[in-house]
Formats: C-alpha cells, sequence, structure tokens
C-alpha cells in the first residue's frame, strides 16, 4: 500500500510577490507582475517586457549571511532557495544542525544553472585570470546546484538531486517528489523548481521570435493566455518550493495540509507525430493527461479545474483541445480553467512549481484566481469549451476539490498532476 501524501509547506518568489502572504494576495487580487525593462531595449530585444521577482539587498540578507552573498550571483539559485528555505519553515520544520536528517531530502530542478556566473568567469577566464574564478564557481554553474545549496542550508540526509525537464520542470519534480514520499524511500521532500532571470536566459527565445514585441507599452496586459490578441509569450523567472510528506508523518506533527496529491504522470512524445523539440505531440498530451488520471484514481468527471500550462501563443487552443479529448468533456460541461502566467509570464523551468504553489493556496484558501487579459477569448477555443469556464475575475463561489495541474515542455515532454482539497480526517 502507498502512502497518502499531503503537502505541508509552501515558498515562493515569483513576479507579483516574494513569499506566501504576498502571493497570495497579488493573485486573489490580479495583480500583474510583469513590467518594462530598459535593458533589454538596450540591447536590442524585440520584447522588452518582463517577469522578474523583485529581491532587494535586504531582503537577500534575511535569507543568507553576507559572506555567503558576497560572491553568489546566481538568480536561479537565490529564487530557489528563498522559496526552499520558506517552504521549510511554513512546515513547521527546522533546520538540521548537528546531523543529516536522513527521511528528509529535496528534488529542485532548473533549466540551466548560473548564467550570470559563467558569464563572469568566461571573462576571467579569457583575460586569463583562473586562478581569480573564486570557490562558488562550480557550485553556481553545476546543474545541481539549487539542490545542493538546499540539502546544504537544511541538513537533508535523503535524496539531494536536481531535475531538468524544460518548462515541464517544476510539475515533474512534485510527481518525482511525490514517488519517492509515497513509495516509503523518504518521510518527506521539498519539491520546486527555479529559473534565471535576465537577457541571457530570454535571448534565445527573443531570437526565435516567440515572446510579445507588441506590448512593450503596456506591460501589464502583454500577457494573455487564451486570448485571441495574445501575441506570444512573456518571459518570466522565480521559483516556487513544496514540502510534501506522508499524511500520517503530517498529522503526528499537527502540521498544517494545504493539500493532498494523488498522483500524476509523465511522458514525452518522443517528437513524432506532429511533436517536435517546440511542439507537442497531441496524442501524448492526451495519454499524458488519462495516464495521470488513472494513477491518481480520479475520474475525468471529478475534475473540478484545470491549472493550464496556457502561455499564451498559438499553441493554447491545441492544449484545450487536447484537455477535452483526454477528459471527454467539452462546451459547459468542461472543467474551470485558467492560466497564472497571464499575470507572471512564463517563468520557464520555475513555472510548473509557482504555478502548483498558485493552485494549492487557491484551493486551500477557497479561492480561484483570475486569468487577466482574456477579455477575447480565442475563437477556436470558444468552439470547444463554453466560454464562463475561462475564469477571468477572482471567484470563491465555485467548490473545487480536484485541480489537475499540468505542464507542456521543449523536447516533447508532458506532466500532469492531481491534487485535491483536504478535508480534516
Amino acid at each position: 500500500m502507498k502512502e497518502r501524501v499531503v503537502i505541508t509547506g509552501v515558498g515562493v518568489a515569483a513576479p507579483n510577490g516574494v513569499g506566501k502572504e504576498a502571493f497570495t494576495a497579488a493573485i486573489r487580487a490580479g495583480q500583474s507582475g510583469i513590467r518594462y525593462f530598459e535593458a533589454l531595449q538596450e540591447l536590442n530585444f524585440s520584447c522588452c517586457v518582463a517577469g522578474k521577482p523583485e529581491v532587494s539587498e535586504a531582503l537577500k540578507l534575511e535569507y543568507f549571511p553576507p559572506l555567503m552573498l558576497r560572491n553568489f550571483i546566481s538568480s536561479g539559485i537565490l529564487y530557489g532557495c528563498m522559496a526552499g528555505l520558506d517552504a521549510w519553515a511554513d512546515a513547521g520544520l527546522s533546520r538540521n544542525e548537528e546531523a543529516p536528517d536522513w527521511d528528509s531530502g529535496t528534488i529542485f530542478g532548473i533549466g540551466s544553472s548560473g548564467v550570470e556566473k559563467m558569464r563572469e568567469a568566461a571573462y576571467r577566464l579569457d583575460s586569463g585570470k583562473v586562478k581569480r574564478l573564486g570557490s562558488t564557481t562550480v557550485p553556481q554553474i553545476m546543474a545541481s546546484g539549487v539542490s545542493a545549496y538546499l540539502g546544504g542550508l537544511l541538513g537533508l540526509g535523503n535524496q539531494v538531486t536536481t531535475n531538468s525537464s524544460a518548462c515541464t520542470t517544476g510539475t515533474e519534480s512534485i510527481l518525482l517528489a511525490y514517488e519517492r514520499v509515497a513509495n516509503g524511500s523518504a518521510k518527506r521532500m521539498l519539491a520546486g523548481s527555479t529559473s534565471d532571470s535576465g537577457p541571457y536566459i530570454w535571448g534565445g527565445f527573443d531570437a526565435m521570435k516567440v515572446m510579445n514585441f507588441r506590448s512593450n507599452e503596456n506591460p501589464e496586459s502583454a500577457s494573455r493566455p487564451m486570448s485571441a490578441t495574445a501575441a506570444g509569450f512573456v518571459p518570466g523567472s522565480g521559483a516556487g518550493a513544496l514540502v510534501l510528506e506522508t499524511l500520517r508523518s503530517a498529522q503526528d506533527r499537527g502540521a498544517t495540509i494545504y493539500a493532498e496529491v494523488l498522483g500524476g504522470a509523465v511522458n514525452s512524445g518522443g517528437q513524432r507525430q506532429g511533436g517536435t523539440m517546440t511542439a507537442p505531440n497531441s496524442e501524448a498530451v492526451q495519454r499524458c493527461i488519462k495516464d495521470a488520471l488513472r494513477n491518481a484514481d480520479v475520474q475525468a468527471s471529478e475534475v473540478d479545474l484545470i491549472n493550464g500550462h496556457l502561455t499564451a501563443t498559438a499553441k493554447d487552443p491545441d492544449e484545450i483541445q487536447n484537455w477535452a479529448a483526454a477528459l471527454g468533456r467539452n462546451g459547459a460541461d468542461f472543467p474551470y480553467i485558467h492560466s497564472l502566467k497571464a499575470m507572471i509570464g512564463h517563468c520557464i523551468s520555475g513555472a510548473g512549481s509557482i504555478e502548483s504553489v498558485a493552485a494549492v493556496l487557491g484551493l486551500h484558501h477557497n479561492f480561484v484566481f483570475p486569468t487577466i487579459n482574456c477579455e477575447d477569448p480565442h475563437p477556436e477555443i470558444l468552439k470547444v469549451i463554453s466560454s464562463e469556464k475561462i475564469i477571468r475575475q477572482t471567484r470563491e463561489d465555485i467548490p473545487v476539490n480536484i485541480i489537475a495541474k499540468a505542464g507542456f515542455g521543449f523536447g516533447d515532454v508532458n506532466a500532469c498532476v492531481l491534487l485535491k482539497k483536504y478535508q480534516n480526517e
């Protein structure tokens, strides 16, 4: 018998709110975190708006000692550690100072690590200053840097590792952590993901012409998932983190339980049948959703809300069609659906975890956050589902018991997790 797995702590560093309280208030209010960045304009970016967490030097010092910050310039690791430490504290857990906590570990994902540090190192290497790279270069640029830092900060003695699956990373990390806890290999796991910010991450997407270059003068309305006037995604960055642990452990500790993780699935379309490095194989997406339902022992009719991937690109109608086909539901029978990317942009490898934190907070606090900027739903979407199923204003009148959260990423990879509202037992 598998252990039941629940979420007992959350942490977040998002473009519209750093910390659980600020983020909850922002998503409930439909507050955008997307801003104009003059530095992008100076670098000749077409898209000069983005979502980036606002982290002051004073705030950094609340998390890290000055010595650590002196050479610590990887924004992705910074966001990840902040979110992870907050989630751990939110779960009522303390840092282990004496010995490793053999029952606790982390699976914390990232797309590419320490791009800023790599740039700094490259300049020094090219000028023959290899001895001036410093002792923190390797930990900041190695792929597992974020999980390694968190493992050391928290004294984790169970599995400490990093996953990387493009935009699917965050959702996948939750499922990997869920399996480890459910199978009894760990009592609790810190799951999450993060993404660096800045031009060295976003530049490639700008060159691909998949970002919105038409809204530089109106940043807050630039990200438009499911909209007929969507013109490409807005880049974002940040991190989300969740503590997953056995229900028995949570009850024994008297911990707050935000939600239950029922299960899910991951797969790949193999870049076949329409799937490519940058586009999903629709059959694979539908299989992933169906497999997730089967793994979680959830009927399609029981899904109340979809927290979609929905990036404000031409693929949004395809995603809706895939959900409808996988669930066998359309029109007024389709579940409610929304996208956090309207408020924070597409946070790349950090997207799935930040969006999952938002889903969990809404589930716990009995509200459904809105998809802002969707005054004009795409006509191809309205051929499949009823307009009222798109959440465009914060709702507190919708009884939500089960949420399906999905992520679809470059490389034709997919992940879907099922979350359930927890009732005190």
